[in-house]
């Protein structure tokens, strides 16, 4: 979803996600939550292994260390930082860090780009890490960068982890242009199907299929309409913004439903006009309905016997802050929220009638995930 017009809501973003920082929280008596994991780097999307073991993607963190910098297009300069990591949180609730030193992009204000998204089977986790931009972009950061903009698959045996690469989506997307907006891939999502894995890649504007043991790459559903707005309420070039205002689709998480379709949320991009996200359906012929609209900058979704839930990572939209909420959703497509005031929501994973949701995802070292009863 990169372009130049959305560097021009950067700046108002970063405002408001450190204004939000500063924002008192609640006091415990009041939460309607509970807190099961804390001191999180920007934790973004997680979920559950067959045994109860939740594992959670970090983006990462600012670090003293930095490598090479380059200007990002909607971050602007960014450098190369191995911050982005993997925590565990077992079934026991002990915490810890079973994957290390990933790669992330990080800029002056502290936004992270790296882990976005983790799937585990045994030891072996497979990781979308996002980039939010180019291969060109990623070679200016030097070798240490290319993991940015693929899926991985990371092994972890006693202590120790050996990353390789399953499929790079940033050259797929230079290569391919699904959606014919320009080359910007920003992997954010990952799924198992069975023996083949599905990935969202943001950037892209699509879901695409990896199979086979080369993993190569086939697109599963691509969202090039745009999402038709008003304009920013902010000044733009002469001779001022378009109207209606083209935003991008986005599409930011897929889940397998109860009917074996599949369903797609979007966050919409700038200028993130709240009630103009939509959850679609896909159904196995491949056709594609709307299954819920009338949502605002939805990052994931999940199931639980049959219902619907999602996150809303920002209620009002991202140019009025980052405070959001995990709805629920009905066959109707109508939803209500379950818990809202949530900083900076991002993923939610289901167990047991309990949801775990990620919160503070634009927070080096303040991000959490909490426990929600749903029943």
């Amino acid at each position: 979803m990169t372009t130049a017009l959305h560097a021009r809501a950067c700046a108002a973003l970063t405002a408001v996600a450190l204004a939000a920082l500063a924002q008192p929280a609640l006091a415990a008596d009041d939460q309607p939550y509970t807190v099961v994991a804390s001191g999180l780097n920007s934790p973004r999307h997680l979920s559950f292994a067959r045994n109860g073991d939740l594992y959670i993607a970090e983006s990462g963190a600012p670090s003293a260390d930095a490598g090479a910098c380059a200007d990002h297009p909607e971050f602007g300069e960014v450098c190369l930082a191995h911050t982005s990591s993997i925590t565990l949180l077992d079934r026991t609730g002990r915490q810890s860090r079973p994957v290390t030193g990933l790669p992330a992009i990080v800029n002056a204000d502290g936004e992270a780009t790296g882990a976005s998204d983790v799937v585990a089977l045994g030891t072996t986790l497979t990781v979308a890490m996002g980039l939010g931009g180019t291969p060109e972009l990623r070679s200016l950061l030097g070798s240490d960068a290319d993991l940015l903009g693929t899926v991985v698959e990371v092994k972890t045996r006693g202590g120790r982890q050996r990353t390789s690469v399953l499929a790079d989506l940033a050259r797929y997307e230079a290569d391919r242009d699904p959606d014919a907006a320009g080359a910007d891939s920003n992997p954010v999502d990952v799924v198992r199907d069975g023996s083949h894995i599905l990935t969202v890649d943001a950037g892209g504007n699509s879901v695409l299929r990896l199979t086979g043991p080369r993993r190569g790459v086939r697109e599963f559903a691509v969202f090039d309409q745009p999402v038709l707005m008003d304009p920013p309420p902010i000044p733009g070039p002469p001779p001022g913004w378009p109207t209606p205002f083209p935003a991008q689709s986005v599409p930011t998480a897929v889940a397998q439903g109860p009917d074996g379709a599949w369903y797609v949320s979007e966050l919409t991009g700038f200028p993130f006009q709240p009630g103009k996200a939509t959850i679609w359906r896909i159904a196995r012929d491949g056709s594609r309905t709307a299954y819920a609209t009338g949502l605002t900058t939805v990052t994931d979704l999940a199931w639980d016997r049959g219902t619907l839930y999602a996150v809303q990572i920002s209620d009002a939209g991202l140019l009025s802050g980052v405070q959001g909420s995990l709805v629920r959703v009905d066959r109707s497509g109508a939803h209500q929220t379950v818990v809202g005031d949530l900083f900076a929501p991002y993923g939610v994973a289901i167990r047991r009638g309990q949801a775990y949701v990620t919160t503070g995802s634009v927070a080096p070292g303040a991000g959490q995930v909490i426990q929600v009863a749903l029943r």
